[in-house]
């Protein structure tokens, strides 16, 4: 009988950071289709909605900084158990909050705890595998996240129909202790290299830094902003139900959450700048192109194309900021990290906001079109760095 083979330090740590990524997305996901139930029963209009889910948000950019610089200090392994803790407390809270308040702390203490799952274990990434490997090893650990972000919302429906509001998170409990396995027994620290540690603060004025945390902004604002304005497009012009539209949306997830690994690879071996680049040219057509359709077939179709454009602009930036700070002879891969984490903060809650603006001053398609043009734009930015 073969003796049985452990599996190597980079094998565990990919296999813990998807896990942690999956979990992450699949608890913050879990609250969408319960929304019209506690605004019902809650009686919350629009605003106290907004703040519901701006309490994420406010969290994350809270302890974005200060956990990104703790991570590089301490380790990968310390604030990753902490965030588990506080994701586990959220998770709970969720389970059995009956007031408007309570969600909100809830909602709250999930930014934190994404904040301490998405920071350090991208820092871990970083540090387990070489240059050549990183986009290939990140684009798997966010096509977790993306498997996270398509399971989510069915599974939470389907379990409150049957066995009400707790039901969906109190599975979550039970995928967080599942996920506590990963991060306390298989989780190893590699050895903290004798580097300067360098601030966040120091690390933003790298040019590549800077313009890959806003390739992850745009990739992050463009989702925000198709989700903010293509279901109403669907609904009243094309007259598609409901579940049609989630089909449209999880067309666009599904090849996002198969080509992000791909194009991470891709950019291993042909250099991110060219991926990033690409992704931004297809922007400029694929942006606008689901509001010139009306057979659903094509919409899907262009909704799928727009799944793997968001892969070409999103994959090749966390690798680009990894080896930026390696070229800098530090291992702060964390405190970058906490760039990127704003970045895609800023962008998540920039973009609903820009699109609903020009939505309602130009027409929806007009709109996209504009969108798609400010992508095809920041062309003349990348071309200033070498990635």
């Amino acid at each position: 009988m073969a003796a049985f083979s452990r599996p190597s330090p980079r094998a565990t740590a990919l296999a813990v950071v998807g896990l942690a990524f999956f979990t992450d997305m699949f608890l913050y996901y879990l609250l969408v289709p319960l929304l019209p139930i506690y605004a019902r029963e809650l009686h919350l209009g629009q605003m106290r909605v907004g703040l519901l889910f701006g309490s994420y948000a406010i969290a994350l950019l809270l302890v974005t900084f200060p956990l990104g610089r703790y991570a590089d200090r301490v380790g990968r392994r310390k604030p990753m158990l902490y965030g588990l803790l506080a994701l586990g407390a959220t998770t709970l809270l969720f389970a059995f909050a009956k007031t408007y308040w309570l969600l909100v702390l809830a909602r709250g203490l999930q930014g934190a705890a994404g904040a301490a799952t998405w920071i350090p274990g991208l820092a871990l990434l970083a540090d387990h595998f070489p240059a050549e490997q990183r986009g290939k090893a990140m684009g798997t650990a966010f096509a977790c996240a993306n498997l996270g972000v398509l399971t989510g919302p069915p599974i939470a429906g389907y379990l409150t129909q049957g066995f009400g509001t707790s039901a969906p998170f109190l599975l979550g409990v039970a995928l967080v202790l599942l996920d506590a396995g990963g991060r306390a027994f298989l989780l190893e620290e590699l050895p903290a290299p004798k580097s300067e540690r360098l601030s966040p603060w120091v690390l933003a004025r790298n040019p590549v830094i800077l313009v890959f945390s806003g390739a992850l902004a745009l990739g992050s604002a463009l989702w925000a902003v198709l989700e903010s304005t293509l279901p109403l497009h669907f609904d009243a012009v094309l007259r598609f139900s409901p579940g049609q539209i989630g089909l449209c949306f999880a067309a666009a997830a599904l090849t996002h959450t198969l080509t992000s690994p791909l194009m991470g690879h891709l950019s291993d071996r042909i250099g991110r700048k060219r991926v990033l680049v690409t992704g931004l040219l297809l922007s400029m057509v694929l942006i606008p192109l689901p509001v010139f359709f009306r057979h659903p077939a094509f919409v899907v179709g262009s909704m799928m194309a727009l799944g793997s454009t968001a892969s070409l602009i999103m994959s090749p930036s966390s690798p680009a900021v990894a080896d930026a700070v390696e070229q800098t002879g530090s291992s702060s891969y964390a405190s970058a990290f906490s760039i990127l984490n704003l970045a895609y903060a800023v962008g998540m809650m920039v973009g609903p906001l820009v699109g609903s603006a020009l939505v309602q001053l130009l027409g929806l398609q007009t709109a996209l079109i504009l969108v798609g043009l400010g992508f095809g734009s920041y062309i003349l930015v990348v071309r200033r760095v070498t990635a």
